[in-house]
């Protein structure tokens, strides 16, 4: 361990020093929000932001107020699932979300910036600094469920975003590659470190159901999901298939119209 430089904010540590309280910001003064689940990955490509997506229209279709908040700040793609193109405006209180079709809140740097396809060429600190603003700036008008879609791995935003916000369980999305198991651990860890509860493990990717017998094939060899799970102390877990009409929902910014019951017990649990 490197020599302690007096600044939490910085660090990951849980030494005896750190006030654990001490880095939650107060979201803003015009918002109400309720319960705040973080979808995390270990690593990207593995379907974190789908899940974000199909857990928030999920929690909609059951009556509830719910956002959005788009925390992968170089790789925002929740925009484009719920096919959002006009940008976020803003008032004397604050940022205004954008509305979905089916009214959910959301809000990305996607809907700050002209193009959607115009990089963000930020350093790690001024990256974590406007995640914090989403939470603090943004006026989240009436929310009984936030979804923030993490950035992959353990860096500057997720630390950001479990210091800062009032995170109330995790959901940890992985894919059946072997190697993924080993960086689930990291992300697992990493909440555990954290004291951020593990609600749920979801596998995406795991198997292709054939269109003529309907037999599930694997195509990346069956998955350890049960026993990684069991073996990390993480109560929940689901598998989504590779659907095609899925991934051209999200293409097109349809996921609202989704239709699958991959995630239904995991959500009745979230929105306990």
């Amino acid at each position: 361990m490197s020599e302690c430089s007096h600044d939490c904010s910085t660090c990951g540590e849980n030494c005896a020093s750190r006030d654990k309280q001490s880095f939650l910001e107060p979201a803003n003064q015009f918002s109400n929000i309720g319960k705040v689940y973080a979808v995390v990955s270990g690593k990207g490509g593995v379907g974190k932001s789908l899940v974000t997506g199909l857990l928030a229209v999920l929690a909609k279709r059951a009556g509830y107020d719910v956002a959005v908040l788009d925390a992968d700040i170089t790789g925002p793609s929740v925009p484009r699932m719920f096919g959002l193109k006009q940008q976020a405006l803003g008032n004397d209180a604050g940022i205004i979300p954008v509305m979905t079709k089916t009214g959910i809140e959301v809000m990305s740097i996607n809907l700050l910036l002209e193009e959607d396809t115009s990089p963000v060429v930020w350093r790690g600190p001024v990256i974590a600094g406007t995640v914090k603003q989403f939470w603090t700036d943004v006026v989240w008008n009436k929310v009984d469920y936030m979804f923030v879609d993490m950035p992959p791995g353990t860096g500057d935003v997720p630390l950001t975003v479990f210091q800062s916000l009032p995170v109330d369980g995790v959901i940890v999305v992985t894919s059946p590659q072997e190697l993924v198991g080993m960086v689930v651990e990291k992300a697992v860890n990493m909440a555990s470190l954290m004291e951020k509860p593990v609600m749920a493990l979801v596998e995406n990717m795991s198997y292709m159901v054939c269109p003529d017998c309907q037999k599930k094939v694997y195509p990346f060899g069956e998955s350890k999901l049960e026993q990684t799970a069991k073996r990390l102390n993480i109560p929940m877990t689901a598998r989504i298939p590779i659907n095609p009409k899925l991934a051209a929902a999200c293409d097109k910014g349809l996921i609202e119209l989704f239709d699958g019951d991959w995630l239904d017990e995991i959500s009745k649990e979230l929105l306990k």
